[in-house]
C-alpha cells in the first residue's frame, strides 16, 4: 500500500488543540491583512502614535474645521490680497469721505475717504503676519531656552526662573507705551521683537516643564544607559514627547499676539502710517463712531473674527493632543 503523504495542516486540525491554535494563527494573519485593526491600532494592527490618533480627532471636530477654513481663508487673503481687492488701500478721496455703502465699495470710506473694504482686506496681511512671526519666535526661543534648562537644571535652571518671574512681572501694555514709545520705524519688526521679548516666558516654562516630565520616562532612562548623548536624547527622545503642549499654547498666542499688535497700533505706539493695520483704522474710526460708524465695524469685526479663529483652533488641538481628555 502506498504511503501517504504527511500534509501539516490535516494533522494540526485533527487535535483540539491544534485546531484552535490554528485558527488563532490564520485570525492574526487576517488581522495583519487588514488596513485598520482594532480601537486604537493603525495599519496592520499596529498601535497609533499620539500624532495620528490627535490627527483622526482634528478631523472630525467641527471646530477644528470651521475654524481651520477661516484661517486658510485669511492666509490665502494675506499672500494675495488683489484676488478680492482690486483697489489700492492708499488711494483717498477727501471729497467722499465718512460716504457709506456704494456699488464697488461695499463697506463704504473712512475718514480721509480711502476704501474701508480694501483697507481691511489689505489689514490682513500685517495682522496674520505679525501674529505668526511673534508666534514663530516666541515659540523657538522660548522653546530652546526652557527645554535646555529643564533637562540640565541647576543653576542654569535657577537663573532661568529667576528672569521668567522678572519678565512676568512687567505689564504687556505698558510694556508696550515705554519701549515702543522711541521707536520711530514704520516696519512690523519693532512690534514683533518688542512680542517676542515679553512673550518667551510663558512658551519657556511650559516647555521646562514638559522637558523634566518627559526624561523621567523609561524610555529615557533606558537610552542613556545604553550610552545615549545629550543631543540624541533631547532630539529624538524628550523633544517629540514634550513639544504638545508648546503648540497648543502657541497656536492659542497667535491670536493674542493679533489682538496686542491691534491695541499697539490703536494707542499709536504700535504700526504706524502709512502701514495698513486694523487698529490704526479702528483708532482713527474711533472718533467718527457716532457719525460714521461702519468705519469701525468693519476692521474690527475682522479683528474679532481672525482671533476667536485663531483660539478655536487652539482649543481644538489642546482636546485633541491632551490624553486626559480621551
Amino acid at each position: 500500500m502506498p504511503e501517504q503523504p504527511f500534509e501539516p495542516e490535516r494533522a494540526i486540525a485533527g487535535t483540539g488543540m491544534g485546531g484552535a491554535m490554528d485558527l488563532a494563527a490564520s485570525e492574526a494573519e487576517t488581522l495583519e491583512k487588514t488596513p485598520g485593526g482594532p480601537e486604537g491600532t493603525g495599519p496592520a494592527g499596529k498601535p497609533r502614535s499620539l500624532w495620528s490618533d490627535a490627527w483622526r480627532d482634528l478631523r472630525r471636530n467641527p471646530v477644528f474645521i470651521l475654524s481651520a477654513l477661516v484661517i486658510l481663508f485669511l492666509v490665502v487673503i494675506s499672500l494675495w490680497p488683489s484676488l478680492i481687492a482690486s483697489g489700492n488701500p492708499l488711494k483717498c478721496d477727501l471729497a467722499k469721505a465718512q460716504e457709506g455703502s456704494q456699488p464697488g465699495h461695499p463697506f463704504g470710506y473712512d475718514g480721509q475717504g480711502c476704501d474701508v473694504y480694501t483697507r481691511t482686506v489689505y489689514g490682513t496681511r500685517t495682522s496674520v503676519t505679525v501674529g505668526v512671526l511673534a508666534t514663530l519666535g516666541v515659540a523657538v526661543f522660548g522653546s530652546v531656552l526652557g527645554g535646555l534648562a529643564g533637562f540640565f537644571g541647576g543653576i542654569w535652571d535657577s537663573i532661568l526662573s529667576r528672569l521668567t518671574d522678572i519678565f512676568f512681572a512687567i505689564p504687556v501694555v505698558l510694556g508696550g507705551l515705554v519701549l515702543l514709545s522711541v521707536v520711530t520705524s514704520n516696519t512690523v519688526w519693532p512690534v514683533i521683537g518688542f512680542m517676542v521679548l515679553l512673550g518667551w516666558p510663558q512658551i519657556s516654562r511650559i516647555a521646562r516643564g514638559s522637558v523634566i516630565t518627559a526624561k523621567q520616562n523609561d524610555y529615557v532612562q533606558a537610552a542613556r544607559a545604553l550610552g545615549a548623548s545629550n543631543s540624541r536624547l533631547l532630539l529624538r527622545h524628550i523633544t517629540p514627547n514634550a513639544v504638545a503642549p508648546v503648540i497648543v499654547v502657541a497656536t492659542i498666542a497667535l491670536g493674542t499676539y493679533i489682538s496686542l499688535e491691534a491695541t499697539l497700533s490703536y494707542l499709536g505706539v504700535g504700526l504706524k502710517p502709512p502701514t495698513v493695520s486694523w487698529g490704526i483704522d479702528i483708532s482713527a474710526a474711533s472718533q467718527y463712531i457716532r457719525n460714521a460708524p461702519h468705519m469701525l465695524l468693519w476692521p474690527a469685526g475682522a479683528l474679532a473674527i481672525t482671533v476667536l479663529a485663531f483660539i478655536m483652533l487652539g482649543d481644538a488641538v489642546r482636546d485633541a493632543l491632551d490624553p486626559k481628555l480621551r
